[in-house]
């Protein structure tokens, strides 16, 4: 059984909302299926809805866009229960500078100093939305995109803790960008904190009964 999937990520980063296919031989309600699965997936890994798909769909190739998100805890001392699934930043960041940086992902242009392609590509990527916000303790920043250059998301909510700290401008956040030159790109952000969160289709191909996007609370994914 060949099992092909949305995207692929670093170790230790997080998926709520993978998007896998596979033919499979079935007579039964896909209720049961989803059930059979469950009962003998590992307790990290669980089947959230299950749909049959038109001849030809492609769990990576059929994708419209993705969506992943960052998690950072930003409070003085860490928490140990957050360390898992977030960035442990202890000075204070100014999100609102954050936010205006991301606007420079915004549209569709070469983000070769975010990253690398799968396999030679083209770096040339459309971002559809690029955000930053705080809620409590925790900063957050999301990312559409109709696809993801290697570590993009690491490196560039890295240059947005930097400016949230006052380290990089927002300018110079956009001149990095423009600059099309990754050592220009302060490192990574550890990969814990990152989700991808969902990938999607053309509605006649693919449909789900999961939130989209636009009714997620701008909350923890594992609140």
């Amino acid at each position: 059984m060949r099992v092909v999937a949305a995207g692929r990520t670093d170790a230790g980063v997080h998926a709520y909302g993978q998007v896998i296919h596979l033919r499979v031989a079935w007579s039964h309600d896909l209720a049961d299926l989803q059930r059979a699965w469950n009962a003998n997936l590992p307790r990290d890994v669980a089947v959230r809805a299950i749909a049959r798909v038109p001849e030809g769909f492609h769990a990576r190739f059929s994708a419209r866009s993705r969506t992943y998100r960052y998690q950072i805890n930003n409070e003085p001392v860490r928490s140990p229960l957050l360390a898992r699934y977030t960035w442990h930043v202890r000075r204070p960041l100014d999100v609102g500078r954050m936010e205006e940086a991301c606007t420079a992902l915004l549209g569709r242009q070469d983000l070769a100093a975010l990253g690398r392609p799968p396999s030679g590509e083209s770096t040339v990527r459309e971002v559809l939305k690029a955000e930053a916000w705080a809620a409590g303790r925790l900063v957050f920043v999301e990312v559409e995109a109709d696809a993801f250059l290697q570590h993009m998301m690491r490196r560039l909510v890295a240059m947005a803790v930097e400016v949230g700290l006052g380290r990089l401008t927002v300018a110079g956040f956009a001149d990095i960008i423009r600059a099309r030159d990754p050592r220009g790109v302060p490192g990574m952000a550890p990969p814990n904190g990152l989700f991808l969160m969902s990938v999607r289709y053309d509605p006649e191909v693919l449909q789900w009964s999961l939130p989209s996007p636009e009714t997620w609370q701008k909350e923890s994914c594992f609140a």
